[in-house]
């Protein structure tokens, strides 16, 4: 089998990925049918359908970290399979409501921000439940393959969800129909072979579980300089949805059919991305780094592009790098994290990658209304490049070095550590030599703990992964 699937050699995985696929397609068909109500349902206004999306969102920023403290105690298997019934649930009640005839908008806000509650509950789990089914050699694979499902239903979905407004005359069979492929991974989570899971540890019920979490992330240099280049990316560099619109309509005088070519060129991209993210067998710090200066270089290149053709063009360099970027960053907190923590780390991963999207969209729409759509893609990719150099530098600093970055005679970042000799070095270079010295000064990234080690042992031994 190809590197490439070389989890889904893992039967309890390939069920999964399966079930995660059909799941995924209903998902895109969903959210495609819900925006497509309220338009209907409120006469095309843009407010509403603002509203409808925001409460999808809020559960997340409220939630989120309930959402990881309940995947960290109790068993995944069990909580996924409780998520995905109230989820499809969910989308069989919209869907009823609509066949009846009796749906009105709050009813949808409501049940919109049902959707949102069963996500904070579902992700963290479904996140952390990757490694109790694969080994850490193939983690990063199906960490990259479980992107690669979500960029694929997000290919078909939209369209299956058109083809099905159009031959049902209305959203309410979508709805059904998305309710339906929640069997799915039902179906994967029972037909899996217990023994064949890597158990983790489940955290022990108490009060302060969420704030132990918070001073665990505090106490870890490299999760937060993660986390923190992800905010900034997914804030600011990841609105597509906003730019591409604003760039077909403002800047290339384009139609709807031109807008989501565009989509479907930026869904390419990122497919491909994750794709090359699942050939790779081990996943380094300085790979998150170097992929998000590259996706903030990506995007400021795109806005400068003169028409169209050229534009469209640019947008899977940088979908690739985007979802490059956030694939390596999802592995390397699920590998540098000890496994009671690993659920209320990722819930933090969620929180500051799609949280972040009701404080920067706003701006981006500011911007390009007052100075042109092309500085929503020059502002977004600037502030992830410079997000990304900013992490490198931090990291340096603790590890008594120090980070300059120079554009002549070609980009590079000057590395420097006291009473040594300076040199030159690219930013991989830069994050390279970064994880160097913290190995040097017992700071160095190490495998995360297995099962047979203890909780206290995991933590003395490192923080983090090993490259």
């Amino acid at each position: 089998m190809s590197p490439t699937f070389s989890s889904l050699r893992v039967p309890n995985y390939r069920r999964y990925a399966a079930g995660m696929l059909v799941s995924n397609t209903g998902t895109w068909m969903q959210r495609v049918a819900q925006d497509w109500l309220v338009l209907q349902l409120s006469g095309n206004d843009g407010t509403k359908l603002g509203i409808t999306t925001a409460l999808q969102f809020l559960p997340l920023l409220l939630f989120g970290l309930v959402g990881g403290l309940l995947a960290d105690r109790f068993p995944k298997r069990r909580l996924l399979a409780c998520t995905n019934t109230f989820l499809g649930l969910v989308g069989l009640t919209l869907g009823v409501l609509v066949l009846a005839g009796v749906a009105q908008v709050w009813h949808v806000y409501l049940l919109a921000f049902a959707l949102g509650l069963g996500t904070a509950a579902d992700n963290p789990a479904r996140q952390a439940f990757v490694v109790e089914m694969v080994d850490r050699e193939n983690l990063s694979n199906a960490v990259a393959l479980n992107s690669a499902s979500f960029n694929a239903a997000r290919l078909v979905g939209p369209g299956i969800a058109g083809v099905a407004i159009e031959v049902f005359g209305g959203t309410g069979w979508v709805f059904i129909l998305n309710a339906i492929t929640f069997i799915a991974p039902l179906i994967a989570l029972y037909s899996m072979d217990p023994r064949q899971l890597h158990r983790t540890e489940l955290a022990k019920r108490g009060r302060g579980n969420i704030r132990e979490g918070l001073r665990y992330v505090r106490g870890r240099p490299d999760l937060l300089a993660v986390l923190g280049v992800v905010f900034f990316a997914g804030t600011f560099g990841l609105n597509f949805q906003i730019t591409n619109a604003l760039m077909a309509t403002k800047a290339f005088h384009k139609g709807a059919g031109e807008y989501g070519l565009l989509g479907s060129v930026l869904a390419i991209g990122s497919l491909a991305g994750t794709l090359l993210a699942a050939r790779r067998k081990t996943v380094r710090l300085r790979l998150v780094l170097v992929g998000a200066a590259a996706f903030g270089i990506t995007e400021f290149i795109a806005g400068l592009m003169p028409n169209y053709t050229w534009y469209a063009l640019a947008l899977p360099p940088a979908g690739m790098a985007a979802l490059l970027t956030m694939t390596a960053a999802n592995a390397t907190l699920q590998l540098s994290t000890v496994p009671e923590m690993r659920g209320r780390v990722m819930s933090l991963y969620l929180m500051v990658f799609a949280g972040g999207t009701p404080l920067g969209a706003p701006v981006i729409g500011w911007l390009a209304d007052h100075y042109g759509p092309r500085w929503s893609l020059l502002f977004g990719g600037l502030i992830t490049a410079t997000a990304a150099v900013v992490a490198a530098a931090l990291l340096a600093r603790r590890a008594s070095m120090t980070v300059q970055a120079h554009l002549r005679p070609l980009p590079h970042l000057e590395v420097s550590r006291a009473q040594s000799k300076r040199a030159r070095f690219s930013l991989a270079r830069s994050a390279e030599a970064i994880e160097q010295v913290e190995r040097s000064e017992h700071l160095h990234l190490v495998p995360a703990a297995t099962d047979a080690m203890a909780p206290e042992a995991a933590i003395g031994a490192g923080r983090g992964f090993s490259p």
